[in-house]
């Protein structure tokens, strides 16, 4: 069967298993503000809207957890097709549902869809790409999610007008049913398209299946050539790699428990929890509560302009995060976002007041009479998503696919996705009762744990671009600071530039042996 070599091709259509998350974060916020939805299901906020939210971060905290028994032992490729069949049949339920209970069968079902594509996509798409590009492919993750969410809002918008608009009392169930059933689509689209993609050349190497190996890594960074000196270099720095980590019994759960190991799964756990508590998935998901707080005329379409924002903010963290380094990104982030909400909470806290209207039963908080202030408020909530968008969004699915032994990058990487999902799943279920109770005080509460993000970013992640994922083990283990940079220059290069001086011979694997040209010390 033909198989695509694009790194970009390959890494970009991984990537719509990302943009399933981001149907599902808008596949809810885009129905909270229509009747349909609120009178069908019954909900105005508080803990069954909480539950109903948190289904789909519960099923993706066991889908998350599950993905390396199927990665490992079926490939990275089949776990997405799997995950691509899993979601379809969420999809079909949440579509169908006729009340709350099969309606959070249908979003848990998705959730482990979820779960399984955001741990297995990255990791997919970090041992495909060259160190060079790394940090851009996999960012097209965290882009593929911010599509995701803007598509389905939209989607959402323009449904929202069926049957006599949200307003509507009397409002049919197509305003919902329309976007979740549409859904199905690009899930069905990456099934059937990661037949035509390769398999990852590292998943090859950990199941003994070297020609394979080789082969995939000529389609994919010497344009099927498996002589040219930097597939024959990668594929020797594999080769040492895996033959280290086999010496060292790395491979089971239990090498993660490991004193020189168990620094990074904390690490990259750390990370995607501060991603959920750094506050972007309660815009994501309660935006038009944020926004109907702050008396916006039209929550809806006010709200879509960040989706807009998030989405186009995003791009120059793929081009340029691999210039700019990860280090700076998390840093920067975490400081601008704790700078926003604190700001957002004390014009909240100083101008707010009780709200006594009944159209907004799931609010107690609002800003009347100050128009101003509303304007400010809808202001710093656009930079926060900006500031998100070009730092801790795609960083924080690039660090931890890319700081682990091959060997056991799949089940760390499900731990450290698990770690995002248990957050996500708590702050879905928590949040509209916390904006009901406290109100403005919950910027304050996300602004602290920015706080703590920057320091401990600051003291624990180096930085890791232009490293190969075969030399994270010399960066993380060297005994040097995070603080302190890393030397420059790759093992893989030095390997690339002994093989085309003739001083470096590397023998391929069976058939392919007599393909490869021999270069004598």
């Amino acid at each position: 069967m033909y198989q695509v070599g694009n790194v970009y091709v390959i890494c970009a259509f991984a990537a719509i298993g990302g943009g399933l998350f981001g149907f599902d974060i808008s596949s809810m916020s885009g129905v909270l503000g229509t009747k349909a939805y609120t009178n069908y299901f019954r909900v105005d906020g508080g803990t069954r809207q909480g539950g109903i939210t948190c289904a789909m971060p519960a099923g993706s905290l066991v889908g998350a957890l599950a993905s390396s028994f199927i990665a490992d032992r079926f490939s990275r490729k089949t776990a997405i097709q799997v995950a691509a069949v899993i979601w379809i049949i969420g999809s079909i339920l949440q579509t169908a549902a006729n009340g709350v209970a099969l309606l959070v069968v249908g979003r848990i079902v998705a959730g482990i869809c979820v779960g399984i594509a955001s741990a297995i996509v990255p990791v997919y798409q970090a041992e495909i790409a060259p160190k060079e590009i790394r940090g851009r492919v996999v960012s097209l993750q965290q882009w593929a999610i911010t599509w995701g969410i803007l598509i389905q809002y939209f989607i959402q918008y323009g449904a929202s007008f069926t049957g006599g608009g949200p307003d509507n009392p009397n409002q049919g169930t197509a305003a919902f049913r329309i976007p979740w059933g549409v859904q199905m689509v690009p899930a069905a689209l990456l099934l059937g398209g990661m037949f035509f993609f390769p398999k990852s050349p590292r998943w090859l190497a950990g199941q003994d299946r070297w020609e394979e190996c080789l082969r995939v890594l000529a389609l994919l960074h010497g344009r099927g050539d498996v002589n040219h000196p930097k597939v024959l270099a990668e594929y020797q720095e594999i080769e040492e790699a895996l033959r280290f980590e086999r010496e060292e019994a790395i491979g089971s759960f239990k090498a993660l428990t490991e004193p020189r190991m168990v620094k990074r799964v904390i690490l990259g756990m750390s990370i995607q929890m501060w991603s959920q508590l750094c506050g972007m998935n309660v815009m994501m998901y309660y935006i038009v509560y944020v926004m109907q707080a702050a008396g916006i005329g039209d929550p809806l379409l006010t709200a879509s302009i960040q989706y807009i924002l998030n989405v186009a903010l995003t791009l120059p963290a793929i081009l340029f995060l691999d210039r700019w380094g990860r280090r700076p990104s998390l840093l920067l982030g975490s400081f601008g976002m704790m700078t926003l909400l604190f700001l957002v909470g004390a014009l909240e806290g100083a101008y707010g007041q009780t709200n006594t209207n009944p159209d907004l039963g799931a609010i107690s908080w609002a800003l009347v009479g100050h128009p101003s202030v509303s304007k400010a408020i809808v202001a710093l909530s656009y930079l926060f998503v900006c500031t998100f968008a070009v730092t801790w969004g795609p960083t924080s699915w690039t660090y931890p696919s890319e700081i682990f032994p091959s060997k056991i990058r799949a089940k760390a990487v499900s731990l450290s996705t698990a770690s995002n999902w248990a957050w996500n799943c708590a702050l879905a279920f928590a949040v509209p009762p916390l904006l009901w109770s406290i109100n403005w005080k919950m910027y304050m509460v996300f602004a602290a744990f920015n706080g703590a993000a920057f320091i401990h970013m600051f003291l624990t992640a180096p930085e890791t671009k232009g490293k190969t994922l075969e030399e994270m083990d010399t960066v993380f283990d060297s005994g040097r600071p995070a603080w302190k940079s890393v030397p420059k220059g790759s093992r893989l290069d030095r390997i690339q530039k002994e093989i085309e001086e003739g001083n470096l011979k590397v023998t391929a694997p069976g058939d392919l042996r007599s393909e490869v040209v021999e270069t004598k010390h």
